[in-house]
């Protein structure tokens, strides 16, 4: 750590992410989107996936990060290889699957550059398995934290974790079907970022009331989770650590593409752990990051560090704690 709160040294140890790599292909009409229909509009691709977005967003802020994931051998393997590898993340352990495709997200975005709908084809990711963790144990335990996310398998993500059963662990939820899967697993993690209907489905509780969110998170502080940040879309984030706990809320927000924002926040509240910012600090310094990832065409920011962080956040967020 530098001498002063907020800033990380490069010698300060490194942070692995393990989870899904994929090429991102969005598309946004350029006027009302119309179903079942051919909509004039823009499409992009980029280099995508929960796992490898975090790392990347990591890295362009400045810390150490080795990524476990897995692509095959085509063209878009070589492309998530080379623009991860170029943004700073150390790709020197990610699997090359010969003979199978790289994992691949098609989303199609609304007039509010919010998804519509989308397909993921991500067979590739069973390829993450307790194997290649096993292969990775030395690395893994080498860090300092590690982030998973829950496009692992249930027994891949247990396997890991296992591995690494002292250190802190943050656990990015990905969708509700996958959140599901790894229910008995939450007590392991550190960190849980799941959005509101990511955690009503994990607890059973409603998250529609400032008293039900509490339930929510107080449900998870039980099974040993330590930080909770239940993310809220345009309402903003919900925190808690069990004695500090609120919602931060930001005024304005650009919104190119909502694809990666959630991946920036969970990159942005890591990066406050690891400089020693409290949990509401956290809160605001990930919704910074998030604004970032929404107003950029691309999945990840190019432009997001700690300074335009600050900069985003200035005057643009309200801070509600709860008691």
């Amino acid at each position: 750590m530098r001498d002063r709160k907020g800033q990380v040294l490069e010698d300060a140890g490194y942070v692995t992410v393990v989870g899904g790599a994929n090429i991102d292909i969005s598309g946004a009409p350029f006027k009302t989107l119309k179903q079942r229909d051919s909509n004039p509009g823009l499409v992009t691709a980029s280099a995508g996936g929960v796992g490898r977005n975090i790392a990347e967003n990591l890295a362009r802020l400045g810390v150490p990060v080795k990524l476990l994931t897995v692509v095959g051998d085509d063209v878009y393997g070589q492309k998530l290889l080379a623009d991860t590898q170029r943004s700073g993340v150390d790709i020197g352990h990610v699997r090359r699957v010969a003979g199978e495709s790289s994992g691949i997200y098609l989303s199609v975005l609304d007039e509010h550059r919010d998804m519509a709908v989308a397909v993921s084809s991500m067979e590739i990711l069973n390829r993450l398995d307790a194997g290649y963790l096993r292969e990775n144990q030395e690395l893994l335990a080498g860090g300092r934290l590690t982030v998973f996310d829950a496009n692992l398998t249930p027994e891949a993500l247990e396997y890991g974790t296992g591995l690494i059963a002292g250190q802190k662990k943050y656990l990015d939820l990905v969708s509700v079907a996958k959140a599901l899967k790894v229910k008995s697993l939450l007590g392991r993690f550190h960190c849980i970022k799941p959005n509101r209907l990511e955690a009503e489905a994990l607890t059973g509780f409603s998250a529609a009331s400032h008293l039900g969110l509490r339930r929510n998170a107080e449900t998870f502080h039980e099974a040993g989770v330590a930080r909770v940040f239940i993310t809220l879309g345009t309402e903003g984030v919900y925190f808690s650590d069990g004695t500090e706990r609120g919602i931060v809320k930001a005024l304005r927000a650009q919104v190119g593409s909502a694809t990666g924002a959630g991946d920036a926040f969970v990159a942005g509240i890591l990066y406050a752990e690891l400089t020693g910012l409290s949990t509401a600090e956290a809160a605001v310094f990930g919704t910074g990051a998030a604004l970032l990832a929404l107003a950029a065409g691309d999945t990840v920011s190019k432009a997001i560090s700690p300074e335009s962080i600050q900069k985003i956040m200035e005057g643009n967020y309200e801070l509600q704690q709860a008691a």
